[in-house]
């Protein structure tokens, strides 16, 4: 939880609905703003009104950004966030005081910026984690400031109110923590304890579900509900099988056999093709990617896996007979698992109708929140 201290401005810093005001944003924006981040977090649309009351009258947290061993694709993700936008959280929602990639500092002043940043406000900040830590050679493989992401992970989280940890390989590796894993690179629960650890996987993540669950943390001071990876559920409740829109053409048994076939040309199934939506916990056939133009399994690629551990070392990226199995099929051929899936196609059909509802709640907010962005208070 996010302590009360963190909750309240202190004397002379301006809270999250003041510094809205002092950049031209009114109250109706604001609610507006929230609505559409309730709707990419798959919340009730009430939850906005709350959602904005709450952080009315919230400090800025502050938030600490370290990047490890990766490849600054989670941090490009982050980015491209449409609701709420980058710079609107930045700005707006959080107090962003040290990221090595945006900062303009550099050399010691950055230093200086982060040792600020956990002094002054020790016990609350959130401490962002991008890539994994790399612990051969002495930590000699990842070091800045003459430190390495050992030292300055275990001191980052000494004051954390909590880490989020961005990407697949803070979570639990990723790429680096795969076989032969010449590094010695481990994922941030394997190196400090004692302080609330959320994953938000994915190589990269979506944008909006990084932004979702700074933002559901910030707003409420309450971790949000997790799943046994330490994943929010809001996100990552559901597999992408459950939500795919190549789902009728699984159940039919209708699968594409090669990349080029009429199968494929007509949308069927790509499970047969190695698609490993059916055992991928993640929110890509409703949220999909680039303000909701798309994902993989619409674009004509089967899912890699890429928010479940070990996805990498898994393989069999084009290989059914290898694909991690759904539920509790063992070895079932595709023919088998389409007769499994008839037990729960009653249930599939009212995820994707609620799914459909979310996402639809989500580009009307973001619609109208574009209607009213030059407008000032009512």
């Amino acid at each position: 939880m996010i302590t009360r201290d963190a909750a309240t401005p202190a004397s002379g810093q301006l809270s999250v609905g003041e510094m809205l005001l002092a950049h031209g944003i009114g109250r109706r924006g604001f609610i507006k703003f929230c609505t559409a981040a309730a709707s990419a977090m798959a919340l009730p649309p009430w939850m906005g009104a709350a959602m904005a009351e709450q952080l009315r009258n919230a400090a800025r947290p502050s938030v600490v950004y370290l990047s490890f061993q990766e490849c600054t694709g989670c941090f490009e993700s982050f980015t491209r966030s449409f609701a709420p936008t980058i710079e609107n959280l930045i700005f707006n929602v959080i107090s962003l005081d040290y990221d090595d990639t945006l900062m303009a500092a550099a050399g010691d002043a950055a230093e200086a910026a982060l040792a600020s940043a956990m002094r002054d406000h020790f016990g609350n900040y959130v401490v962002v984690v991008d890539g994994s830590i790399p612990t051969g050679a002495g930590g000699a493989y990842c070091t800045a400031g003459g430190r390495s992401a050992v030292d300055t992970l275990r001191e980052a989280a000494k004051g954390a109110s909590a880490i989020i940890c961005v990407g697949t390989c803070s979570s639990f590796g990723g790429i680096p923590f795969a076989d032969p894993n010449p590094t010695g690179a481990w994922p941030v629960t394997a190196i400090v304890g004692g302080v609330p650890i959320i994953n938000v996987s994915g190589c990269p993540p979506i944008p909006e579900v990084i932004t979702g669950t700074l933002l559901q943390l910030v707003s409420t001071g309450q971790i949000p509900d997790l799943d046994e990876h330490r994943r929010p559920k809001a996100f990552f409740g559901n597999t992408i099988h459950d939500r795919c829109y190549r789902r009728p053409f699984f159940d039919a048994g209708k699968f594409a056999k090669t990349f080029d076939d009429e199968g494929a040309r007509n949308g069927w199934c790509l499970y047969e093709l190695g698609c490993k939506g059916p055992t991928t916990f993640n929110a890509c056939a409703t949220l999909k990617w680039n303000g909701g133009t798309s994902f993989p399994i619409e674009s004509g690629h089967g899912c890699l896996g890429c928010s479940e551990p070990g996805f990498w070392d898994k393989g069999s990226f084009y290989s059914a007979e290898s694909t991690p199995q759904w539920g509790k099929a063992g070895e079932a051929t595709p023919k088998q698992v389409v007769e499994l899936a008839g037990i729960t196609a009653g249930v599939g059909a009212v995820l994707g109708t609620a799914s459909a509802g979310v996402s639809r709640l989500r580009q009307a907010s973001r619609q109208k929140a574009a209607e009213h962005e030059h407008q000032g208070d009512e």
